[in-house]
């Protein structure tokens, strides 16, 4: 019998050109750029945007708090959380968990931060006590939902036209392998493209399991953070986009003083749920940071991708232009450039 053909793959490296995905953000974001300039000057403000959510810190460009965005929302949506404010000792914190009866595991998360940086599952006390030795800011320690299905829901709302829908729904699946019986964990990492996005990360996170061997089919997830730096497949999830779920978010987001456009991070149990607004937890609220993030499936057309940030950056132009004709005001250069500065400085 002749041997099987293998099937040709392209070293990591050149997938990395190829694909946009893989892109630093500057390469990628450079057209953008030009566009929010091009915004800017009809806008006369070099500051525009951050008047597109006047109720978050820049309107959430950077710097804003996790902790007082979570604060606005509707509590039936949110898991169980305490929110940890410097400085505190490790007793203080197994205490509040105490407290607030949380058990294991739990998500920790910065209260300022993005891109998934010192996002951790923490699966027991030493984990914990590992992590605050490190981390000194103020911190969100939530119940980790286990909830199959993570999604990103990026969703907007006129100021004064009062118009509103969902732009974009991403699926999160997350960075796993799986095992053949014959692999060491080691070998499935090294073989697997995405785990190349973090590979010392991940070598020292399980550099006491490399050696081990997968039962064939056995499926492990080596990273539980949806974040497209921590190795998670984005995918399209346009094709969920309903009437019935935009009126959804927007029962959501009413209660949200000042906030217009941004990314809801949660979980479901299905789909079925999503569409029918049940058991959805919201994990985080982002603002105008927020990206289209269904662009990132694997092979999706970067005209369409194009298409959607300059979307995007059109719907953050028209409701701040709105928020300016009610009477607010643009954030003046100098005072939007000491407040970046002291983002900067406190993270």
């Amino acid at each position: 019998m002749m041997p099987e053909k293998q099937k040709f793959e392209w070293p990591f490296w050149v997938k990395k050109l190829y694909f946009f995905e893989f892109w630093p953000a500057p390469v990628l974001y450079f057209p953008v750029i030009i566009y929010l300039f091009y915004l800017s000057l009809k806008a006369k403000s070099f500051t525009f945007y951050t008047l597109a959510n006047p109720g978050i810190f820049l309107g959430g460009l950077k710097g804003e708090s996790k902790i007082d965005m979570l604060k606005k929302i509707n509590p039936k949506y949110l898991p169980k959380a305490i929110y940890l404010f410097e400085p505190i000792t490790i007793s203080e914190v197994l205490n509040k968990l105490n407290t607030a009866q949380m058990s294991y595991p739990i998500i920790v998360k910065p209260d300022i931060g993005e891109r998934g940086k010192e996002v951790e599952k923490i699966d027991n006390e030493a984990a914990l006590i590992d992590y605050f030795k490190i981390q000194r800011g103020q911190v969100i320690c939530q119940d980790f939902i286990d909830y199959p299905i993570e999604l990103g829901v990026l969703f907007y709302q006129y100021p004064t036209s009062k118009k509103f829908g969902i732009s974009s729904i991403v699926q999160k699946s997350f960075l796993q392998v799986t095992g053949d019986s014959f692999k060491t964990l080691h070998q499935l990492i090294l073989e697997s493209d995405r785990a190349h996005l973090q590979l010392p990360y991940l070598l020292n996170k399980y550099k006491s399991k490399l050696n081990e061997v997968l039962p064939f089919g056995v499926e492990l997830i080596l990273e539980p953070i949806g974040n497209h730096c921590r190795g998670t497949t984005f995918l399209s999830g346009q094709h969920l986009i309903t009437q019935k779920l935009t009126e959804i978010f927007k029962e959501i987001s009413k209660d949200i003083p000042g906030f217009y456009i941004g990314r809801f991070d949660l979980k479901v149990k299905s789909l079925e749920d999503l569409a029918e607004g049940k058991n959805i937890m919201i994990l985080e609220l982002n603002g105008i940071a927020s990206e289209p993030a269904h662009i990132y499936h694997p092979k999706y057309s970067i005209i369409l991708a194009y298409k959607a940030l300059f979307n995007h950056a059109q719907l953050i132009y028209e409701i701040a232009i709105e928020n300016n004709k009610r009477g607010l005001k643009f954030l003046s250069f100098k005072s939007f450039y000491t407040a970046l500065k002291s983002s900067s400085l406190s993270q």
